[in-house]
């Protein structure tokens, strides 16, 4: 028991310091995670306020402040609260001899780097286009999904809005998806850390683009807004899953782009019922009998 109390305390303690030193800038740049959101947040804003897809929509739009709170909430208080628990985890698989090794398939460690970064990033996006698509199909998990989709005005910082229980969905999937690696997690992984912060913030925010020809390997506004549609074709859970590609969603045929107008109007039905506030949009998926 002494063992595991140590490790979550040292885990928590450690998360706590390197947060703070990162606001300090007290790490390298480069895994400066912290100030990296900032720099692209602001990037992204800048570029909804110079060239906004929704004219009518306020340069603060509709809960801007929440969105944003939940950003630094899922990207760094939680990640706090709960990396003494994965530490625990960590320990208690490992006991069984279930490494991050046990179900590899591949080895890319001594791969060229840019190879390595390219199947990292591929396989952990199919795996969260995977997980996503789950959030929408099984009724328990849409509870929690709907914190996401409670969005009303589309902007760069709905992109960390979510349910701090998806970080629970995905860590293990995510986890499976390196284990398929050969429990290999590159060097250079911070490079796709951040391109997948610029890309999620980019789907979110009030511009029109779609790439071109690279629409179809690429997620890009015009599509995922429809993913947010209020209004969902018959006979479907959702559409448009990807996250950073949308490759999955034109191979699977999870696509749907019926117009580009950006007027679409967004959110779920009986979303008009759905909490407003941080603390009970985050109690709503633990009620019963939730539609």
């Amino acid at each position: 028991m002494k063992k595991y109390l140590d490790a979550f305390i040292n885990a928590f303690t450690g998360t706590v310091d390197w947060t703070w030193k990162s606001i300090i800038f007290e790490v390298p740049w480069y895994t400066n995670y912290f100030w990296g959101l900032i720099l692209i947040s602001l990037f992204v804003w800048g570029l909804e306020i110079a060239f906004p897809w929704r004219k009518q929509q306020a340069i603060f739009r509709r809960d801007f402040w929440l969105d944003a709170f939940y950003m630094f909430f899922n990207f760094f208080i939680f990640s706090i609260i709960i990396s003494g628990v994965y530490e625990i985890l960590g320990l208690f698989f490992g006991e069984f001899n279930i490494t991050t090794k046990s179900l590899a398939l591949i080895d890319i460690s001594a791969w060229a780097p840019w190879m390595q970064l390219l199947v990292f990033f591929i396989i952990l996006d199919f795996v969260q286009w995977f997980t996503h698509v789950l959030l929408h199909k099984y009724s328990f998990l849409w509870r929690f999904h709907k914190v996401h989709h409670s969005v009303k005005e589309m902007g760069f910082a709905a992109h960390l809005r979510y349910h701090w229980m998806e970080n629970i969905f995905y860590k293990p999937l995510k986890t499976f998806g390196v284990m398929i690696l050969g429990g290999f997690e590159p060097e250079q992984a911070y490079i796709v850390h951040f391109i997948t912060i610029a890309i999620g913030h980019f789907n979110h925010a009030n511009i029109k683009i779609t790439w071109g020809i690279f629409k179809y390997i690429f997620n890009n506004p015009v599509m995922h807004l429809y993913h947010h549609a209020y209004v969902v074709p018959k006979g479907r859970n959702g559409m448009n899953y990807g996250i950073s590609l949308s490759l999955w969603d034109y191979i699977f045929k999870t696509n749907y782009i019926p117009e580009d107008s950006g007027t679409v109007e967004i959110g779920f039905k009986g979303d008009d019922k759905f909490p407003t506030n941080f603390i009970d949009q985050n109690l709503y998926g633990f009620k019963k009998d939730q539609n």
